[in-house]
């Protein structure tokens, strides 16, 4: 029987100290079980420091490992789907740079897969990052889970994860500049299975997602795969009404029967005018950016642009 092939993507950004210890750790945890071959991805997501030129090295000495380069940093998630269509393994790994993700517990998410799984994600028991990363993971699993149907409990995915080819297929037909990894795979399969491993503190450096960036991800997530967005501002209107003729309703009896000499509250009224013109006001921009992406994905504006590609001169 023929080996099954692994194929480990790694974008990288800011690792040029770090990058060639994931490597190492993946190459000696392949090793350590037969019937496997493997190969590596990396993918220079546009990193002003040196990682590209680490990248060269590894690729050129190792047969294992292909460089990709980005010509600009188009961001952590259109960096995957880069390295997904250079992929010819029948499982692909995604894990980060920094050394966070354990890749010698790489075999516990190759057996969960193959207990029938079509995506298996890493799950941490304890998460190392700071506050305001935690309360973003934590925001971007509830959005998820809405807009998918899912029910995770307590589960979390990561970036820390593994899917069949059959998946990834389906995944690469998506074109469009607002890719959202988790978006893509659960809307292929919904067989996921977890695993629960110990996250490691990160190498060195800090994570290169701010503020703006998670916005950028979250808005990725909430409007690139559903309408549900959009059914809020339908059922915050049909709350709001009921609320007013409720309100309405008791004013009248207020007015007609228990205190005829009632004078309407102005606080009220501007508190009812700044509820109502708030949810307008987010409904529009909602509804704005929804048309902007259609707007630019009619442009045809690129998901990302392959600037360099490097492998072993034997491939």
């Amino acid at each position: 029987m023929s080996n099954k092939k692994l194929s480990f993507v790694i974008p990288c950004y800011r690792s040029e100290n770090t990058v060639t210890a994931v490597v190492d750790e993946i190459e000696e945890t392949v090793e350590t079980r037969e019937g496997y071959d493997y190969e590596i991805i990396l993918v220079n997501d546009g990193s002003p420091d040196g990682v590209w030129n680490v990248i060269e090295k590894l690729a050129e000495s190792d047969s294992h490992i292909i460089g990709i380069s980005l010509s600009k940093n188009f961001g952590q998630h259109c960096a995957l789907m880069a390295g997904y269509n250079h992929c010819s393994g029948d499982y692909v790994i995604s894990l980060d740079d920094d050394g966070q993700c354990p890749a010698n517990e790489l075999y516990a998410l190759v057996d969960k897969l193959e207990e029938g799984y079509d995506i298996v994600y890493a799950s941490y028991k304890t998460i190392h990052q700071s506050l305001f990363r935690r309360l973003g993971s934590d925001f971007a699993k509830i959005t998820s889970d809405y807009l998918f149907g899912l029910d995770r409990r307590s589960n979390k995915g990561s970036s820390f994860h593994i899917v069949r080819k059959f998946v990834l297929d389906e995944v690469i037909n998506y074109h469009h500049p607002y890719p959202y990894i988790s978006g893509l795979f659960l809307r292929v399969s919904n067989r996921v299975g977890f695993v629960s491993v110990e996250q490691r503190n990160r190498m060195s450096g800090s994570s290169g997602y701010t503020l703006k960036s998670l916005i950028a991800l979250w808005l990725n997530c909430f409007t690139s795969f559903s309408v549900k967005p959009l059914r809020i501002g339908t059922y915050c209107g049909i709350f709001l009404s009921l609320l007013g003729f409720l309100l309405a309703l008791v004013t009248i009896i207020r007015k007609l029967f228990i205190t005829p000499d009632m004078v309407a509250g102005w606080s009220s009224i501007i508190s009812a005018i700044l509820l109502i013109g708030g949810m307008i006001l987010f409904m529009l921009g909602l509804i704005g950016e929804y048309i902007g992406r259609i707007y630019i994905c009619i442009n045809e504006s690129p998901q990302y642009v392959v600037k360099d590609i490097c492998k072993n001169k034997e491939l």
